[in-house]
């Protein structure tokens, strides 16, 4: 049998028939899945699926392979439920009889072989449509998870080189940045770096609250960004209110401050914040030099030392790189490190220098003089870590130490000459003075040595005192009530305001060493001898004594007496010497 075209077989139209027989198929079928295909398009499909299996129950030589086909073909057109393969066999049963009008045996062995080539057609389709859906969504999951990961990554690396309140690059950024330069740099580049710091960013978070302390610091990034614009330029955040500035291709450090100066005068616009109008300024230390060679630790480092130079200057400016004044900065920087411990391991230690009446040249005392062996510099000026002691907090027990140990000394003065006992002169720091516990301390080493309170003397600058108000005034007082002397040291050089220290506990002038040049027996000079000579007249006048520091020669000794001063003190009567020297010396 041949299906034919447009034909008719036993009286019968069989086109009408199998198109019948396709439009019912389509309905039956369409219910079960959702399908993306026109009404038109099915029903041609469906017609053509049709003809197809007809033409292999009528075709003189069976082959299955057109009903593994037809299966297959509906689950090309996404029908791959289950419901899909019932309702297409349940229609499909009635092909045999659309065919020849009536089964026939050869037709039903044909017909059931052709259904269940349609059915595995169906099934095989289905196994690999899903096998390719599960290859599919493998390859999607695996892209997505890869994109996810080159997203993370990117993100995670953006964290971790850039500041997330700013967006600037963080330290380790710059860190690789400098480090990239100086390796690449020609042998005749030179680089600048700046680092910036807001000041008194403190009071801002203090006073505003952090909020609006972080939204100051972005309005100060945003104008460093419209700032430093160069080619060459690079901005970090590197922690708090400190930005970092480094500019390549420089010619000298002229290029540095001038966008420095730059710098300073866009961030020194107002900033609106909160309903409040905001000025700060900033303070910038500046490094510029050759790029070969140079290290990012270093750079960094010593532009930071020379931000503090800046402060320490007055704020609100910038200060360039200076090596000689870097060298000071080492040097504290390590005498703070050793000194923490140098008490302990007895590396200072106290010496001696005779003070002497210069109406009988007779031995009244001694100034405590502090030194500190340092093991690798040898001795060290208390001019240099006094200072380190008073910033680091040191101050305290140094201080104690150097109360104790010379009230301990004086004490045994006093037992060695129980009749004319001499008195021992401390030096108290700036920040010892206003130490609540100094009258403590004061009790503690009297008490502990036995020395009488009025062979102590307590040496303060005059700045010192002047600033003094409400507790340390009070504490002096109290410590002049248990008859210690309180003298002014290096009077000359500060407020010099005698009306003043009349309403202090304040019984002795030291005067400043600087007026002794001027002091000779012969030509001396006639201002400096009226000013001592005035200072000392009113010095007793408010009942105080007067001490000459710095005396080096008889002829200023003799100078001196003639102009009244009571005590002298200087290389003329005696180097510093260990305690057991001064009473070697009546």
């Amino acid at each position: 049998m041949r299906l034919t075209g447009g034909g008719s077989q036993g009286g019968h139209v069989i086109e009408p028939a199998l198109s019948d027989l396709a439009r019912h198929w389509v309905a039956a079928v369409r219910r079960t899945s959702y399908l993306d295909h026109g009404a038109e398009t099915l029903r041609r499909r469906f017609e053509e699926l049709t003809r197809r299996l007809a033409g292999a129950m009528r075709a003189e030589r069976f082959d299955p392979r057109i009903g593994t086909a037809a299966g297959a073909a509906i689950v090309d057109l996404g029908l791959t439920s289950p419901e899909a393969l019932r309702h297409s066999i349940s229609v499909l049963a009635r092909l045999p009889a659309v065919v020849d009008g009536k089964p026939a045996d050869t037709d039903e062995d044909r017909f059931g072989a052709l259904l269940g080539a349609f059915a595995a057609g169906f099934a095989s389709a289905s196994r690999q449509r899903i096998l390719d859906d599960q290859e599919r969504i493998r390859r999607a999951w695996s892209r997505a998870l890869t994109d996810a990961e080159h997203n993370l990554q990117r993100e995670l690396h953006h964290q971790a080189h850039h500041d997330p309140l700013t967006g600037l690059p963080n330290r380790v950024l710059l860190y690789r940045h400098l480090t990239d330069t100086l390796r690449d740099a020609p042998d005749d580049a030179r680089i600048g770096v700046c680092f910036l710091d807001l000041d008194e960013f403190k009071t801002v978070n203090d006073t505003l609250g952090h909020g609006s302390g972080d939204r100051l610091l972005v309005a100060f990034a945003d104008r460093l960004r419209a700032c430093v614009n160069g080619a060459d330029h690079f901005v970090a955040r590197v922690g708090g209110d400190e930005f970092v500035v480094v500019a390549g291709g420089t010619r000298s450090a002229e290029d540095m401050t001038e966008l420095a100066e730059t710098m300073l005068a866009e961030l020194s616009k107002p900033v609106r914040l909160d309903g409040h109008e905001l000025t700060v300024s900033a303070s910038i230390g500046i490094v510029e030099q050759p790029a070969r060679g140079a290290d990012p630790e270093e750079l960094l480092r010593a532009a930071d030392a020379t931000l503090y130079l800046a402060k320490a200057d007055g704020r609100a400016r910038y200060a360039v790189f200076d090596a000689t004044r870097n060298a000071e900065q080492l040097l504290q920087y390590g005498l703070t490190g050793r000194l923490a411990g140098a008490l302990e391991r007895g590396e200072f230690e106290l010496v001696y220098q005779p003070l002497v009446s210069l109406v009988d040249g007779r031995l009244r005392g001694a100034e405590a003089l502090l030194r500190w062996r340092h093991p690798e510099l040898g001795t060290v000026s208390p001019n240099t870590f006094i200072p380190v002691a008073e910033q680091s907090g040191m101050i305290h027990a140094l201080g104690r130490w150097v109360l104790r140990e010379s009230c301990t000394a004086a004490a045994a003065w006093q037992r060695s000459h129980p009749d004319t006992p001499l008195l021992v002169s401390v030096n108290v720091s700036p920040r010892q003075c206003t130490d609540p516990r100094l009258l403590e301390d004061v009790e503690h080493a009297l008490a502990d040595s036995g020395l009488h309170p009025a062979n102590l003397q307590l040496e303060l600058t005059e700045t010192v005192l002047m600033q003094s108000t409400g507790r340390p005034v009070q504490t002096l007082r109290k410590i002049a009530d248990l008859g210690v002397r309180i003298v002014i040291d290096d009077f000359g050089i500060g407020y010099s305001n005698l009306a003043y220290l009349r309403h202090l506990p304040v019984h002795g002038l030291k005067l400043a060493g600087a007026f002794m040049a001027g002091i000779r027996s012969l030509a001396s000079d006639h201002v400096d001898e009226q000013i001592v000579e005035t200072v000392i007249r009113l010095a007793h006048t408010l009942q105080m004594t007067v001490t000459a520091e710095g005396v080096e020669t008889a002829d200023q000794a003799d100078r001196l007496a003639a102009l009244g001063c009571d005590l002298g003190q200087g290389w003329h009567f005696g180097r510093p010497t260990d305690p057991a020297g001064i009473p070697a010396l009546r």
